[in-house]
């Protein structure tokens, strides 16, 4: 019987390899470009992949040349995804709109890879524009091949940033760098975003997905899965607590949960009989009920 995590898409294509899903963006002959359609496969297969513990590390990529060539403006139908205008869509039932208008795609995207609790690496092979470039912001791991190309392009498209990345773009990059990306919407190289802090490495493009599929590894076969959904959670989360108190009191909290569990335990006892580690402890049991929910859910989202 095929496993439901990898079957049930036409626009992305997902494996599931010894705990690390594979999620490639499967247009090829648009560059991979971002549809309303797209954005739904993605939304179900990280639902997916946060219900099961089998997966330990989420791994994106795109299929072809291209990582993504933004939103597809060409694509059947009436007018493009993203540029409908004002008004209810079709398609759009209520929990995918704010105020009567359909939600961002992109931002769909960014706030269900935000409230994840798996890690999540970005390999970006080609083009990675507009939509492209945005929703690898909430992903932990930015890994670029030489031939990748970025760009916030929004403001030579006449339209407002997306993806939440007017939030995101500063906390990754800093403000001033972020302010020159998107206020002159250019394209820019892999060296150059390397530099501006947006992606960790560039490398050569038949060293991409072995080096993004290495660095899974390392937190799929020596790391503790709650360990790293707390972890993940708190980085994200604290971005924004202004309080060196209150995030010193929330992880004295935590570390004081965790030691009680069996992951904590296996950690110290593995250590010191100098062995591998076999953390076995679930994240539905074991994350502790006080770590913040992040992001915080308005109830217009609920």
């Amino acid at each position: 019987m095929s496993d439901p995590i990898t079957t049930d898409y036409t626009q992305i294509s997902v494996e599931l390899i010894d705990r690390v899903l594979e999620i490639s963006l499967d247009r090829p002959d648009r560059l991979n470009a971002f549809t309303p359609k797209m954005t739904a496969e993605l939304v179900r297969a990280l639902d997916r992949a946060d219900a099961d513990d089998e997966v330990r590390v989420v791994l994106v990529t795109g299929a072809g040349r291209g990582f993504c060539a933004g939103a597809d403006l060409g694509s059947a139908g009436s007018k493009p995804f993203g540029y409908e205008g004002k008004g209810m869509q079709p398609d759009a039932d209520e929990d995918d709109t704010i105020d009567g208008l359909r939600r961002d795609g992109g931002g769909q995207i960014a706030t269900r890879l935000a409230s994840l609790r798996k890690p999540v690496i970005a390999a970006i092979n080609g083009a990675a524009i507009g939509v492209g470039a945005t929703m690898t912001l909430p992903m932990d791991i930015r890994i670029a091949s030489t031939k990748a190309k970025f760009g916030f392009v929004f403001a030579r498209r006449g339209i407002a940033p997306e993806a939440v990345s007017s939030w995101f773009l500063p906390r990754v990059v800093g403000i001033s760098q972020a302010s020159e990306w998107a206020l002159t919407g250019r394209i820019f190289d892999a060296e150059e975003a390397k530099a501006g802090g947006l992606v960790s490495r560039v490398v050569e493009p038949d060293d991409l997905l072995p080096t993004a599929r290495a660095i899974a590894r390392e937190i799929a076969d020596n790391t503790s899965a709650v360990s790293v959904a707390v972890t993940r959670r708190m980085l994200w989360s604290q971005l924004t607590q202004t309080e060196i108190w209150e995030t010193h009191h929330l992880e004295s909290r935590l570390i004081a949960e965790l030691k009680a569990g069996p992951d904590a335990a296996e950690g110290v006892q593995s250590f010191l009989e100098k062995r591998p580690a076999a953390f076995t402890a679930g994240l539905d049991e074991h994350v502790p009920a006080l770590l913040p929910e992040w992001p915080a859910r308005p109830d217009w989202a609920h």
